[in-house]
């Protein structure tokens, strides 16, 4: 029944991740899988990989249909991306973590830890996943550009991106993050649209940062 499903949006971050790069540390991305039956789990979305970051907070939501009356087993794995082949069995696991879709509503933040395998964790590894019910279905879009950066880069110019935070229970959420634009100290930004419950909770008067 129509009245029986909501359109909900998961943020994803993890907390001491082990480090699998040799000198540095690992370039992570969220994969999110749902039991299908026999065995089977289809995915249904995955993060953006951020790099070089041992707790990463993930800016690409992802969103999936929340039925009330049925068990959505999700299954989340955190992979150490060194490759551009979308393909996961050559990358790193980091660690996954096993929940029901029904657990993460209720709770609205659940922090799970990570594990190799049953009965292995994943060193300190945690995983953290909020939910928020996407009632507006407005979106805002933007192109953004920057004059006269400051140059960082020793022997070049600075490598920009652009973050944008949203203000809530008295922290500031990451709801945005740009690509990079090596070498360039007057950037244009490609131009992004974003949820507006995403972006400030829905309320423009909702302090940026």
């Amino acid at each position: 029944m129509a009245h029986c499903v909501t359109l909900v949006q998961l943020s994803i971050s993890c907390d001491h991740l082990i480090d699998k790069d040799i000198g540095s540390k690992s370039d992570p991305l969220c994969v999110l899988l749902q039991d299908v039956g026999g065995g089977s789990w289809a995915e249904l979305g995955r993060t953006e990989r951020v790099r070089n970051c041992s707790s990463p907070e993930f800016s690409k939501t992802l969103q999936l249909e929340y039925r009330f009356e049925t068990v959505q087993k999700l299954r989340f794995g955190i992979y150490d991306i060194d490759n551009k082949t979308p393909e996961l069995r050559d990358d790193d696991f980091l660690g996954g973590a096993e929940c029901s879709l029904g657990q993460i509503v209720s709770s609205q933040v659940l922090t799970l830890p990570l594990m190799l395998k049953p009965g292995k964790p994943a060193g300190r590894g945690t995983i953290t996943v909020s939910a928020q019910e996407l009632k507006d279905n407005r979106v805002v879009t933007m192109e953004v550009e920057a004059r006269n950066l400051d140059k960082k880069d020793f022997l070049g110019k600075s490598d920009p991106f652009l973050e944008f935070f949203r203000q809530g229970d008295g922290k500031w959420h990451l709801v945005y993050r740009s690509e990079v634009i090596k070498n360039n100290l007057n950037p244009t930004w490609k131009r992004f649209s974003v949820p507006v419950q995403h972006f400030c909770g829905g309320n423009p008067s909702t302090p940026i940062q």
